[in-house]
């Protein structure tokens, strides 16, 4: 028999945090990080395990016996997140639904109630696995309990005697409680006796056992070590108590009510539907196959409350299936059906449409069929053959609907769509209303995909593609292979649904201040965003390859050099062996903590402070950049070649950033190194597509601090970007109270590191970090920074007020960026969310601007008919593919709209170049 008992606060607190940088909020705005990840952390060990018995304990409200002995314990802690706080009662009512106990009892915390019943259980037969990352528990193993400790990567390790005796250098587990009383423990504000680390303690610990032997033997200790434990022999017994996890707390260990049932399905699907859990709804029902009758309706109340007001059909708490509304769809899979609804969508002022493909991928995928919607509950479904011939006529006849200029196209992530079309020669045009960038200016922090929005806002949920070609991980029919009918119902449905959609986003976005940001920058922007992605960038694949031979070459160089810094041969890719040749073996930081996996962290941050202390940390650095490069570029790139174009066509994602940045994906693009030599070897393989072309290349110059000036009013700021000054230099000076003539390359540097670091709400322990100074000084830096310009300081106490009366910022162009954690009591997440206000609207305005700029100059590329085009967007860079008779004209276009997109308070300033390569032009 399997027993599972699981330490409720540790895993949501573990859950909470791991989503800290992208919490997933709802559209009620509720953070629901916290249930997310503690319900997937059960179910996977439900899955994993399948413990016969479970049960989970929780802390009991108000002080335990450890707060009445000690007022100071746990004192240190920040107070909960309101996010925990929230979610604690909906995972009572899941466990409820689950059908798992609660176990909780007054002035005793969940450790102590796991340790009595783990001990009752174990006498009565069962194997006892505790669930928690926390190492208090190593002190109640034993032959028949073990502990289960959640590992990052969604692992997990078990802990018997052997594993815990090895990890913490003990002989008996009954000593990790010696060891905490010695060492303390900082997360339950435990004392321990000063001076006295983990190291010193297992010292201790091998030569006298015990805290109570150690102390009756003290005459046995040397110098300030004997002092220190004799001073504090009071403090460390009763840090033992704290330490030590009662196994006598009043529960009666029942067997029966801890079995594990079968959960309570239909509950469940309330509150998952109440918590806009999709996944886990799904994973409630049996997979579909092909050919299967349409799902159950779902139940919950899935109203919105900081999107568009509801419909009738949102308010009812059942969600349908649409198929189950009042509906007309048609099938037009005649000439004579299809040419009558191309005359009537001909003359309609908006439809919206969608496509059926057998892929994913835009440039490759073959059309299968297109939908229409004019007026909500009717839609038409137009199949289309896969010969390519016939299927030319077939879109032929919709082609002048789709150009026409003076008619509104909507759609589900329109992109996708246009590009499809474009490989039969119809190209879209006039005003597009795309449903899914509708929303993510809305709720940014939220999903877009189209079954979620149904769901979420309309009150029903769609036919899931997996019901018409099979279940995601199997062997998946294409959807030519289905039956057009049910094709139609399918495809139709979905213009239906979005044509819904539309309806209700367009209201919201005006009613949010939206509408000029959604109809000016985001629409317009598909287009440009589908040129570039269809007409791709040519690599040097020479280049690459000799690359990749140098690099590799560098590589086994530095690799044989490590070894001999390190005396010894290892696995240099192992964190694991990385961590003992530095810190076991070469001894560089004596005071390097192990992690919860029982290895140290040797990460990029770990290794750039011990810079300096030994030549093998620059030697791995710069052995993980290389290799860091080679794997995700050099050797990466050549394979996403499209065989057809000989070219690679990333994808740019509008929908993802919560800042409003694009991002791109097959390849990312976004994370090539800027500066860096390594980047050097990425860029040079960025080529013009032939010999009559040239690559060009512009960058704004340090918008961000532009915007900050703008934004800030600084008077000093917006005189030294007015002047043309180096504003690196400029700020040196006035922080330094020195000629700027006179400023070093030292105060520059430090001076710039100032400049960005304020923008993202860099502390006084970040500054010195990254510049390796003394605190001191760095608290010195940023004094004079704010003393320099006063109005930045101004600036963001008042985008914090703002974000605090509002609950969200804006850009300059109007988008929104919610931060629900602004009121929250816990001080690192508050302070992630007033960083956030801070950021967001400089970072969110250099977005806008640069798509805005985007869509101006391809604007300017059309009306002046330019063969040459924009093939690129990497952050705050235009790249060009230019014909060489045109390159005057396009420096002159992209000058000119970079450069005048917006007025601001200081000039705007694109460098460019132009060249045989991106480095070259860069």
């Amino acid at each position: 028999m399997k027993l599972f008992l699981i330490d409720a606060y540790a895993l949501i607190y573990r859950s909470y945090y791991a989503f800290i940088k992208n919490p997933r909020i709802n559209s009620k705005g509720m953070n629901t990080s916290a249930i997310f990840g503690f319900i997937n952390s059960l179910e996977d060990v439900l899955r994993r395990e399948d413990p016969t018995h479970i049960a989970v304990a929780f802390d009991p409200k108000g002080p335990t016996f450890r707060h009445e002995a000690f007022e100071q314990y746990k004192a240190q802690r920040e107070e909960t997140p309101e996010a925990i706080r929230q979610s604690v009662p909906i995972l009572k009512e899941i466990l409820a639904a689950y059908r798992i106990p609660i176990l909780e009892v007054p002035r005793y915390e969940a450790d102590d109630v796991i340790g009595t019943v783990s001990k009752q259980a174990e006498r009565e037969g069962f194997d006892v696995f505790m669930m928690t990352p926390d190492k208090d528990y190593g002190q109640l193993v034993s032959g028949h309990i073990f502990m289960y400790r959640p590992r990052f990567g969604g692992d997990y390790e078990i802990l018997g005697v052997p594993e815990v005796l090895d990890k913490y250098g003990l002989t008996r587990t009954e000593q990790v409680i010696d060891l905490l009383g010695l060492m303390g423990d900082a997360s339950d504000n435990i004392p321990g006796c000063p001076g006295v680390g983990e190291k010193t303690a297992r010292k201790l610990l091998t030569e006298f056992g015990s805290v109570e032997n150690l102390l009756a033997n003290t005459d046995k200790l040397k110098g300030a070590q004997k002092r220190k434990v004799e001073e504090n022999a009071g403090q460390i017994r009763f840090s033992k108590f704290l330490a030590t996890i009662r196994t006598d707390v009043p529960i009666v260990f029942d067997a029966a009510r801890c079995l594990r049932e079968k959960p309570d399905e239909e509950r469940l699907t309330e509150i998952y539907a109440e918590l806009e859990f999709k996944t886990f709804i799904d994973r409630l029902r049996p997979e579909p196959a092909p050919g299967a009758a349409p799902k159950s309706p779902v139940q919950g109340d899935l109203f919105a409350a900081f999107t568009p007001e509801p419909t009738e059909a949102s308010k009812n708490p059942v969600l349908t299936d649409l198929k189950r509304t009042p509906h007309t769809y048609h099938l037009a899979d005649t000439e004579e059906k299809q040419a009558d609804l191309a005359r009537f969508l001909s003359g309609q002022e908006f439809f919206a449409f969608d496509t059926e493909t057998d892929g994913i991928d835009p440039l490759e995928a073959g059309l299968v069929g297109m939908s229409f919607a004019v007026r909500e509950n009717e839609a038409w479904y137009v199949p289309v053959p896969a010969d390519p011939v016939e299927a030319a006529r077939v879109v032929e006849r919709f082609a002048p609907a789709l150009r026409d200029p003076g008619s509104l196209k909507i759609g589900q992530n329109i992109k996708f769509d246009i590009l499809v079309l474009r490989k039969y020669d119809a190209r879209v045009a006039g005003p597009l209303f795309d449903t899914m960038i509708a929303h993510y200016l809305l709720n940014p922090e939220l999903r877009h995909g189209m079954d979620y929005l149904a769901e979420t806002y309309l009150g029903y949920r769609p036919v899931p593609i997996e019901e018409l070609i099979g279940p995601k991980g199997k062997k998946q029919l294409s959807m030519r292979d289905v039956a057009v009918e049910r094709v139609a119902e399918y495809a139709a449905e979905d213009a239906d649904v979005t044509l819904k959609l539309k309806n209700r986003f367009a209201p919201a976005l005006e009613r949010e201040g939206l509408e000029s940001l959604f109809t000016a920058i985001e629409m317009p922007l598909i287009y440009v965003l589908a040129e570039m992605e269809a007409a791709g960038v040519t690599l040097d694949t020479v280049a690459l390859k000799q690359s990749s031979g140098e690099l590799t070459a560098s590589m086994n160089k530095l690799e044989q050099a490590i070894y001999e810094l390190a005396g010894t041969t290892f696995n240099i890719n192992s964190a694991k062996q990385v961590g003992e040749v530095l810190f076991d073996r070469l001894k560089l930081d004596e005071k390097a903590k192990k992690t919860k996996t029982g290895g140290y962290s040797t990460g990029e941050e770990v290794l750039e402070k011990l810079r300096g202390k030994h030549p093998i940390i620059g030697k791995l650095l710069e052995y993980r950049g290389l290799k860091k490069l080679l794997s995700t570029y050099i050797d990466a790139l050549p394979e996403l070649i499209h065989p057809r174009t000989g070219k690679i066509h990333t994808s740019f994602n509008q929908a993802v950033t919560s800042t409003g940045r694009l991002s791109s994906t097959n390849p990312n693009l976004q994370n090539i190194p800027v500066r860096d030599d390594l980047g050097r070897e990425i860029r040079k393989a960025f080529i013009p597509d032939n010999a009559d072309c040239l690559f060009f290349s512009a960058d704004y110059s340090q918008i961000e601090l532009r915007i900050m000036a703008h934004l800030s009013g600084d008077p000093r700021m917006i005189e030294a970007f007015r002047s043309g000054a180096d504003i690196h230099a400029a700020t040196a000076a006035k922080i330094y109270g020195i000629p700027e003539g006179e400023v070093t390359a030292d105060m520059r540097r430090k001076a710039k590191t100032a400049n960005f670091g304020i923008i993202y709400g860099i502390s006084v322990f970040g500054l010195a970090e990254r510049l390796g100074i003394p605190r001191s000084e760095a608290k010195e830096l940023i004094e004079g920074y704010f003393n320099t310009y006063p109005r930045v300081k101004a600036y963001m106490e008042e985008s914090i007020r703002i974000a605090k009366e509002k609950g969200y910022v804006e850009t300059l162009f109007k988008r929104k960026r919610f931060l629900p954690d602004i009121h929250s009591r816990n001080a690192v997440v508050r302070g992630y969310a007033e960083r956030n206000a801070i950021n967001a609207p400089i970072q969110g305005s250099a977005a806008d601007i640069i798509k805005l700029a985007m869509v101006r100059i391809h604007e300017r590329f059309e009306r002046e008919r330019l063969k040459s085009k924009m093939i690129l967007q990497v952050h705050d860079e235009l790249n060009f593919n230019v014909c060489r008779e045109e390159a005057e004209a396009v420096r002159r276009i992209v000058l000119e709209e970079m450069e005048n997109v917006v007025t601001l308070r200081v000039p705007l300033i694109a460098d460019c170049g132009e060249g045989a390569n991106w480095l070259e032009a860069h």
